[in-house]
């Protein structure tokens, strides 16, 4: 088998690429940069909005994993139009290369943020979605829609995964965990929005890869899953748990961001049910690893810089 996966190079895609090589799978990746993570697959460059560069892309392809998006929610608050751009029409092109290529199923990246203006507190995927208050999950929640009407009018199979917060090694630098462990190395003060008692259930991403190289199944099509974590973590006790791992540290309160998800309990039964997943490493082992690949980083990356300044400073060769 062979698929494609959008967003590949990504955080969420780079662990999915290697969840399902691991399985066995062939993949060929479609994003606008390179994956740097490993030399064993196929790489197109592309744009989302480019539908003749994603047909090119699918050729000889099973299935689409499509996992490109604008991820950062203060990205698309700041930038709600070019989000609209990557996000909704972004999936309408994947939809449209799929309709008019072999109709491979297309498994969709999907968020629990679109749960957060439901009047419930405990949530499923069975859970009715309401109008979201903020933009990004407005462009899931159309996505989603989207894949569901072209399944019904064009008969092209579907998956969604609705992921909790992940976290871990390659998570863009604008997350909470990786703004809280730089700040922790660096002896800053952690800042908590309001006061800190909005919940995740965070997942960590090789749990979460693991779900999303699940979905292949064939029990998969035309479902809806939600891929989230087992704990219920604050923000307060995100801080926390830093200031555990790395040290001591100071934590203050600003004020909360507009439309912030304060948090839903999303049950992951069905994916336990029809799936066989469920999340294995706790939290605070998560942020452990996510440390430890963090301060590594760290290490190459001024040990590359001290190469280049000894190589800068050595006497340059007498020409004959």
């Amino acid at each position: 088998m062979k698929v494609l996966v959008t967003g590949g190079s990504g955080f969420i895609g780079s662990h999915v690429v290697d969840k399902l090589r691991d399985k066995g799978v062939q993949v060929r990746v479609f994003d606008m940069v390179m994956p740097t993570f490993r030399k064993d697959i196929e790489f197109y460059h592309g744009s989302l909005l480019d539908l003749e560069a994603l047909r090119m892309a699918l050729s000889g392809i099973d299935a689409v994993y499509h996992l490109a998006a604008v991820a950062d929610v203060k990205d698309v608050y700041n930038a709600p139009h070019y989000s609209e751009q990557i996000n909704v029409r972004g999936t309408i092109n994947v939809l449209e290369a799929v309709r008019l290529g072999n109709k491979q199923r297309v498994i969709y990246g999907s968020t629990t943020w679109v749960y957060s203006d439901a009047p419930v507190d405990s949530v499923d995927e069975e859970t009715a979605l309401k109008a979201p208050s903020h933009f990004y999950s407005a462009t899931k929640v159309a996505s989603e829609y989207y894949l569901q009407s072209y399944g019904k009018l064009y008969d092209i199979p579907w998956t969604i995964l609705r992921y909790g917060i992940p976290y871990g090694p390659r998570a863009r630098d604008g997350a909470v965990v990786p703004i809280f462990v730089g700040k922790a190395l660096r002896g800053e003060a952690l800042t908590v929005a309001g006061d800190g008692s909005q919940f995740r259930k965070f997942v960590y991403v090789e749990d979460l890869a693991e779900g999303n190289a699940l979905a292949l199944m064939p029990a998969a099509k035309n479902r809806i899953y939600n891929l989230d974590g087992k704990e219920r973590v604050t923000i307060k006790q995100i801080a926390e748990t830093v200031g555990k791992i790395v040290g001591n540290v100071k934590i203050e309160s600003v004020p909360g961001r507009p439309g912030d998800f304060g948090g839903k309990e999303v049950s992951s039964a069905r994916a336990k049910a029809e799936l066989g997943w469920e999340p294995r490493i706790s939290f605070e082992e998560g942020v452990r690893r996510y440390v430890a690949w963090y301060k590594e980083r760290r290490a190459t990356s001024e040990a590359q810089w001290a190469a280049v300044d000894q190589a800068l400073k050595a006497p340059a060769t007498a020409k004959a």
